[in-house]
């Protein structure tokens, strides 16, 4: 059962909703933020003293996820996702491997509360849309909580992604179109057959697993932060879900106070930087990290508002840029997909970078989703469907 006084809040007009109604987004059409009230000592039998007495995996902060004390179903959704390493490269420069995860992305974080949470409330069977990390994280926790996964891609999916989809017993209905009209294709299938809708967009349950993130970092830094953390930022799930995890830490008297987020985009997507007038608007383009190149986030608000609480801001990587870092990373035995080293770019690019000791850049996705980075510089683009983004 969930935490008593757990509900979901719209950010429109302020009603509420209880979880177990299966609700995605408010009558009003308002999105939901989750109302968690974390019990005293959430963070007691963590640190040095309690190490070992917690499970090793992002578990070991269940008293400050949406569960009861006594809730163990999660048990049988974990694939043991979370503790993922922070590993030092360029004078002191700290990288979060958060693609080392059992489905190589940061996504299983969210993905295995929100469907742990989605089981306990008797869902059965659910519905994506995704052609990328979160559809793949989503169909593999369904499978693990023995749910039927129904996932909408875009038709220019390649064929190696929708082979993972099905390999974890995924329906994939292919939509011709964009990444939104795919979108939209599994809002209207959602709307049509009463489906529960596990939206990594839409639902909070999801930021409440990516803001394990910020306990992690805080752990693993004795109980420290860093100045300044860069998140990849597309639809914002790990910079919301960070922002709420070091508000957390902050209200628990653990942190003074927050560090700096940076929200990272792709110069030729920036639409969070279109907004804060750090770039000029113009046509969005493709760029190589595609897993952020989402032209108008549903939540940009709240994003916006996470960067500007913190005293952070958005910055943006070039596509000559992030291919450079990819390589680099890469050559320090780091693989990640473009669409964790344009971290990695924009903050080498960054006029005003602050000091490499004192800086976190999250590695949100694992090379193996992407072609090698020699290839790129080498080989001509292959067609899309031989493409493993």
């Amino acid at each position: 059962m969930s935490i008593p006084g757990t509900y979901f809040r719209c950010r429109a007009c302020g009603a509420a909703a209880a979880l177990d109604e299966g609700a995605w987004r408010c009558r009003c059409g308002g999105l939901f933020d989750l109302e968690l009230q974390l019990p005293d000592g959430a963070f007691a039998d963590l640190g040095a003293a309690g190490l070992g007495a917690q499970p090793w995996s992002l578990w070991r902060y269940r008293t400050a996820l949406p569960f009861s004390a006594s809730a163990t179903g999660w048990q049988d959704v974990t694939m043991g996702e979370g503790a993922t390493p922070l590993v030092a490269i360029d004078d002191g420069l700290r990288l979060k491997l958060d693609f080392l995860m059992p489905t190589l992305s940061f996504k299983d974080r969210g993905s295995v509360v929100l469907v742990a949470k989605a089981a306990e409330i008797g869902v059965r069977r659910l519905v994506a849309d995704s052609s990328g990390n979160a559809g793949a994280s989503i169909a593999a926790y369904a499978a693990r909580a023995g749910m039927a996964a129904e996932v909408f891609v875009p038709a220019a999916t390649s064929k190696k992604k929708v082979a993972q989809l099905q390999g974890y017993g995924a329906t994939v209905h292919s939509v011709a179109g964009s990444r939104a009209e795919a979108a939209a294709a599994a809002i209207d299938h959602v709307e049509a057959t009463g489906a529960f809708y596990a939206s990594h967009v839409y639902n909070p349950l999801f930021h409440h697993g990516t803001k394990t993130f910020a306990f992690e970092l805080w752990e693993q830094l004795g109980g420290h932060l860093p100045a300044t953390v860069l998140v990849p930022a597309g639809n914002g799930t790990l910079l919301i879900g960070a922002s709420i995890g070091f508000k957390e830490l902050a209200a628990a008297g653990l942190i003074r106070h927050p560090p700096r987020l940076v929200a990272v985009q792709a110069e030729r997507c920036a639409p969070l930087a279109y907004a804060t007038g750090a770039a000029r608007p113009g046509g969005d383009a493709a760029t190589a990290a595609e897993g952020i190149a989402i032209a108008e986030p549903a939540r940009l608000e709240q994003m916006l508002d996470a960067v500007s609480e913190s005293g952070g801001t958005v910055i943006t990587a070039t596509e000559p840029g992030i291919a450079s870092a990819r390589r680099a990373l890469a050559g320090k035995g780091i693989d990640v997909e473009p669409t964790a080293a344009i971290a990695y770019a924009a903050w080498l690019e960054w006029p005003e970078a602050p000091a490499a000791s004192s800086t976190v850049l999250a590695m949100t996705g694992a090379g193996l989703k992407s072609p090698p980075p020699s290839h790129r510089a080498a080989v001509a683009p292959q067609p899309e469907e031989e493409q493993e983004k």
